[in-house]
């Protein structure tokens, strides 16, 4: 059942049928299934080595996907992207809420993502980004304990036919390339200044 809400509308109208056109553009990730599922995530929300994002800083960079650090806070490769060159911005310091974070660690952060957009425009020339936290499981946090700025590129057409069609999500290059590749783009300074 299809309707055209207004005769100038590109876009039909449908009536509860999930994956029809409705206006929206969605970014389909798939290949987060097993991610939602359970792979990988923290049995609770303790801070220690159940935390991915409390494990990760005492890694090797390129084994845990580190691409920069700061006096309190990271720039990490995100184990499951939504594209490629997916980062996130975590403190180090386990803390689940945006508001519960210092003043120097909201500065930090800030200046990070700044920083990996800069880096990530110089490496991949994405046409814009989503930013974002999501603050609680409601809201949609995989890792609810431990907050996380996400910094997704985006370009035009990326949400193509493969996800939907075939399950499958094109990333250009593995995660450890990529990681190398915006490591050694990132500012010697470290980028952790507005």
């Amino acid at each position: 059942m299809v309707d055209h809400a207004d005769p100038g509308d590109a876009v039909p109208r449908t009536h509860g049928l999930a994956g029809d056109p409705d206006g929206y553009e969605r970014l389909w990730t798939p290949h987060r299934m097993a991610y939602i599922g359970g792979q990988d995530k923290p049995a609770d929300d303790a801070p220690g080595d159940g935390c991915p994002f409390c494990r990760v800083p005492g890694l090797p960079d390129d084994e845990g996907l580190v691409v920069a650090r700061g006096a309190v806070a990271f720039v990490v490769l995100n184990l499951y992207p939504y594209n490629a060159g997916h980062l996130m911005v975590c403190p180090y310091r386990h803390v689940a809420d945006y508001t519960d974070l210092t003043p120097e660690e909201v500065v930090e952060v800030a200046a990070l993502t700044r920083t990996a957009m800069r880096t990530l425009r110089a490496v991949h020339a994405p046409q814009g980004f989503n930013l974002g936290m999501n603050q609680g499981q409601v809201a949609g946090a995989g890792i609810q304990a431990h907050l996380h700025q996400h910094v997704v590129p985006r370009w035009g057409g990326d949400a193509n036919f493969l996800p939907i069609v075939a399950s499958t999500r094109a990333l250009p290059e593995v995660l450890g390339d990529t990681r190398a590749r915006l490591a050694a783009a990132w500012p010697a300074d470290g980028g952790t200044t507005c």
